[in-house]
């Protein structure tokens, strides 16, 4: 009975990095804007119930048919919107009598009974996450184990939204007052958890944001961030090879409009850092050695061998200039690399300048 379980726990489980992957970046910049750090506490809760949803979308939708063309092994109605049918079929089918305690052991032999709790089961860690984690209330609570309920029901009725041709499950409302029953009962059960747990709420009472050390993963993000806003610009140098562009986006960009908010740039804005100088505002000098490093010299020799003058050169002169940007870049990969597994995670082009982040 219990092995038809175990195939939908076992394929979450094994799509569970895949899901996990996808969701690392926007759950990082939530963590950051919202909180200004990471907490590891907060990322195991957050990974859990991430886990937790796939293996109940799983139990509801696996297996999968054979065939998309259903519709020939649908037999009857796929609904059922009797409440309560449930009672009926544990009557029909259980050999229990209430009056002869002696046969309340072939209870754990019924289907119609491991149906239900089934249904009940699966969503009450769903309420506990919600009293625990998202400090719902429980009309709330309810509300949503009744929507996730519903999600699954809709997916299962429409076909996996028209994959297949026919429902290839049974919609049933029984199911929709089971399942959220059981996330009542995870809500009202929480505060056993919560007891083994620290407080949400007391996370982040004793963390000092200035004393935060800016690791290289939340830099990185910030990087992508500030690709992405100037990726049309990329893709218009990438077309016209013209060395202007990216020098002119270049300055302006990183080190203009960093001087002129003391720090910031759109990705770095958006998780909470800045750059930092020796005083209390950046001096141009400062972002002129550090990005003039970065941008000008790595950056730039890679800008220029995308240049219309540099692929006009003879082959050699042009397979040269190519050797040396590759090793210019895998200086600089070794060089990031290396700090990552270093107290100290000052790059270089930072100790030239004297400059730093800083979390606000």
């Amino acid at each position: 009975m219990f092995e038809a379980y175990l195939i939908p726990i076992r394929y979450a489980i094994l799509t569970f990095p895949i899901a996990a992957f996808v969701i690392t970046l926007p759950f990082l910049i939530v963590q950051y804007r919202k909180y200004g750090y990471l907490h590891k506490f907060r990322a195991v809760i957050i990974y859990s119930l991430l886990l937790y949803l796939m293996t109940a979308l799983y139990l509801v939708i696996l297996p999968l048919p054979a065939t998309r063309n259903t519709c020939t092994a649908v037999q009857g109605a796929m609904a059922s919107f009797v409440p309560f049918r449930f009672v009926y079929d544990f009557w029909k089918e259980t050999g229990v009598h209430f009056a002869q305690p002696s046969t309340y052991v072939q209870l754990f032999k019924e289907r119609a009974f491991w149906q239900a709790a089934f249904n009940v089961l699966l969503l009450v860690p769903l309420g506990a996450y919600l009293r625990y984690y998202f400090r719902f209330r429980l009309p709330a609570a309810a509300v949503s184990a009744f929507g996730l309920s519903l999600f699954f029901e809709v997916t299962q009725v429409t076909g996996l939204y028209g994959i297949y041709d026919c429902p290839y499950r049974l919609f049933d409302v029984d199911d929709l007052l089971l399942n959220t029953s059981g996330g009542v009962i995870g809500y009202l059960a929480a505060p056993l958890l919560m007891k083994l747990l620290p407080r949400i709420e007391g996370l982040d009472e004793n963390v000092d944001l200035k004393s935060e050390r800016v690791g290289l993963t939340r830099r990185l993000i910030a990087v992508q961030l500030d690709a992405m806003l100037l990726f049309p610009l990329v893709v218009f140098f990438m077309k016209s090879a013209d060395l202007r562009i990216y020098f002119i986006t270049s300055f302006l960009y990183f080190i203009a409009l960093p001087y002129a908010t003391n720090g910031w740039t759109f990705g770095k804005y958006i998780v909470r850092i800045r750059v930092k100088g020796q005083g209390e505002r950046i001096r141009l000098k400062e972002l002129l050695i550090r990005y003039g490093s970065l941008y000008g010299i790595v950056g730039g020799l890679n800008a220029v061998i995308l240049s219309q003058t540099v692929q006009k050169l003879p082959p050699i002169l042009f397979a040269l200039c190519t050797m040396i940007v590759l090793v210019v870049n895998l200086v600089f990969a070794l060089h990031v690399g290396l700090r990552l597994f270093r107290k100290d995670k000052t790059l270089i082009y930072e100790k030239w300048s004297g400059t730093g982040h800083e979390v606000v």
